[in-house]
């Protein structure tokens, strides 16, 4: 067994490491590293527990049989999962960070002793405040991110479930949690416990399913932050370090990208927070898709225009990622610079379903860094560009934002493309978005629609050049 003070020391190595994790993936370039310290640190946290069990004749082979399974799922799944279902993955790994934290908060109030908390019925204070708002916060976690994952995947529709008196029921639910854990604290009752258990699940489900596709990416690290908020209360009833580093670095940090994402798409930061305050109804007159006529071409026209084109910007999208065009986009863009063309790529904050979805696939396919930009350092540029090539995107190029007060995604700020001289637009058919609704950009005079699989359409052209 290990001591109290190493631990304490090792705990600390391990939140230094992760602090370092979080500062590497701020950078494409350094986001290798960075996983490399996240990796380093959750080996120690997890080694150093795993040494602090005090009986190694029964907890010790329990605790390493469940390491292994866990461990071992977890590897299956992350070496198997696309880059596409990325979203739903996290989606679910929150889900089980928030249930976790309720299991926790389970055993320690069933079995105060076991957790040097007291006794049944005489758990001190401090440590049942913890407890109980670890427990509330892990179950809003867990049942939020079970209906954000349904909708990522398909399972359940993306657009916003809504009802009337839906966020005055939301608010008493919210403010009858923080009663019960008062008169929990008060009274110590078990009934009580499971009451705001379940009250807590509740308002995780109505939490989410007001808010549509186009906020779905705030979503994720919205409960990002909450799943870290959980680890952090639990440690504190643990009196384990390394879970509220851990805890309050995951949950500060997901705060932080909600609020420069909804920065980014122009959404209220509380209303997210508060299950979609005011979220537009994507049935609006706004999503209606319009019969109006489009000029489509091939990759032959598209490879005439990129030929006599001096400047070209791409933007990629979720198109581009589940075609896995990547490859086949950087092979075009070469053979674009042997022509003496300037090409730059255009990132939209939420392009893909995820931020930095676009960053991970073009880095993957060995994109230099200074040819890729973010949407306010390259926006002003698409007015003097000859073409953007649109690959995928479509909620963060659709002017509509910028134009219908109704539309569910009206004030996000979105790439100016329509400003080209020409828009080449590779897309299989004229479906939405994923936020539901139909893109202007399409049917504009300068847009020409390729319509074609991402990577075989982009392969094309590059022979055509």
């Amino acid at each position: 067994m290990i001591s109290s003070n190493l631990s304490a020391i090792f705990y600390l190595v391990s939140g230094v490491l992760f602090i370092l994790a979080l500062r590497g993936l701020s950078s494409p370039e350094t986001s290798r590293q960075g996983n490399f310290f996240g990796i380093l640190g959750m080996i120690i946290a997890v080694t150093v527990t795993f040494l602090s069990i005090g009986n190694f004749s029964s907890g010790f082979i329990f605790v390493l049989l469940f390491i292994l399974v866990g461990g071992s799922i977890g590897a299956f799944i992350a070496y198997k999962i696309p880059m596409t279902a990325m979203p739903e993955l996290v989606a679910g790994f929150h889900s089980l960070v928030g249930l976790a934290a309720v299991f926790v908060a389970i055993s320690a109030f069933l079995n105060p002793e076991a957790f040097n908390l007291g006794s049944p019925g005489n758990i001190k204070l401090g440590s049942l405040i913890e407890m109980s708002i670890g427990a509330a916060v892990g179950a809003i976690t867990f049942s939020g991110s079970v209906i954000a994952f349904l909708k990522l995947q398909g399972i359940m529709s993306g657009s916003p479930i809504t009802f009337k008196g839906q966020h005055p029921l939301n608010a008493i639910i919210l403010i009858s949690i923080i009663v019960i854990i008062y008169l929990l604290c008060s009274t110590q009752s078990s009934n009580l416990f499971w009451i705001l258990l379940i009250v807590s699940f509740l308002i995780g489900f109505l939490l989410i399913i007001p808010i549509g596709g186009a906020d779905m990416p705030v979503v994720i690290s919205m409960l990002n932050s909450y799943s870290g908020w959980a680890a952090a209360g639990i440690g504190f009833t643990l009196e384990n370090t390394a879970l509220i580093i851990t805890g309050a670095l995951v949950g500060s940090s997901g705060a932080i990208l909600s609020y420069i994402m909804c920065k980014g798409m122009n959404r209220s930061f509380f209303n997210v927070i508060l299950g979609g305050f005011g979220a537009t109804d994507d049935s609006s007159t706004g999503s209606k898709k319009e019969q109006r006529p489009v000029k489509s071409g091939n990759a032959d026209d598209a490879a005439f225009l990129m030929k006599n084109a001096s400047s070209v910007i791409i933007v990629p999208g979720y198109g581009m990622a589940v075609a896995q065009a990547q490859h086949a986009l950087r092979e075009m863009v070469d053979t674009l610079k042997k022509n003496d063309i300037k090409v730059s790529y255009a990132i939209h904050p939420v392009a893909g379903r995820m931020p930095g979805h676009m960053n991970v696939l073009l880095a993957e396919a060995n994109v230099p860094y200074d040819e890729v930009f973010e949407l306010e350092e390259i926006n002003n540029d698409f007015a003097n560009a000859d073409v953007a090539f649109v690959i995928g995107a479509n909620d963060v190029t659709n002017p509509v934002a910028k134009t219908d007060p109704q539309s569910p995604i009206y004030g996000m700020p979105v790439l100016d493309v329509e400003k080209c001289k020409s828009v080449l637009f590779v897309k299989r058919s004229l479906s939405p978005g994923y936020a539901g609704i139909d893109n202007d950009l399409f049917y504009r005079e300068n847009t020409l629609m390729l319509f074609a699989d991402a990577k075989k359409m982009t392969e094309d052209i590059t022979k055509n050049l």
